[in-house]
């Protein structure tokens, strides 16, 4: 009985490395499919991955992002979760997150029923929809935080004067900046670009540069 025992023993412990080869194979046949970016594109996919999460953005949809963004062609949602090594379910919730924030479209290809997707190429566009979202979900209710605290504030006798004038003063500035930036975001992008290239000029032009200005002029 012993001899039989261990021989089922053997076969089972046989069969047991069998299975973990197996496995190790596909694993490596998969990492070796889906880690075929050039070295540069995956620094820069990872990099701005790391970008994201200090911004409070989710890694995988920044990385997402990246890949579209320097990619020649458009991607099905398959393929973008093969080359990130990354859950197809989370690939589709990372490219409806960046559909609401307009830095990626959905576009069709002949012939082919599934949906493809691409970045928006135009850095200039790219910046303008990233700043303003974050505005959106930032700024804004900020804004209206601040707003809502000034007027408690100003009815309530037992708020100090000059717990009343911070609140004042950093509203007055938080909407100046936001009426700023509203007006600079309206611009077309060569004249922003341009703006963007005078740098000194222009604080020179609106009364004078860190420096001071040289006297006779």
């Amino acid at each position: 009985m012993q001899p039989a025992r261990h021989s089922k023993q053997i076969a089972a412990a046989s069969l047991d490395i069998q299975a973990e080869m197996s496995d190790n194979s596909v694993m490596t046949e998969t990492t070796d499919k889906t880690g075929g970016l050039p070295p540069s594109i995956e620094r820069f996919v990872l990099h701005w991955g790391e970008m994201g999460d200090k911004w409070g953005v989710n890694r995988s949809v920044a990385q997402i992002h990246a890949l579209l963004f320097l990619s020649d062609k458009p991607l099905a949602a398959e393929e973008i979760a093969e080359r990130l090594t990354i859950a197809r379910s989370n690939v589709s919730n990372s490219l409806k997150e960046l559909i609401g924030w307009q830095l990626v479209r959905r576009v069709q290809v002949l012939g082919d029923r599934r949906d493809y997707f691409e970045a928006e190429a135009d850095m200039f566009e790219m910046v303008r929809r990233i700043v303003s979202g974050r505005k959106t979900r930032e700024l804004d209710p900020a804004i209206d935080v601040l707003r809502t605290c000034s007027a408690e504030a100003a009815a309530d006798a037992r708020v100090s004067a000059h717990a009343r004038a911070r609140l004042a003063s950093m509203l007055a500035f938080t909407e100046t900046v936001d009426k700023g930036f509203g007006e600079i975001m309206r611009l077309p992008a060569p004249t922003v670009l341009k703006l963007i290239k005078m740098g000194g000029a222009i604080a020179r032009f609106v009364g004078g540069s860190a420096g001071g200005t040289k006297s006779g002029k």
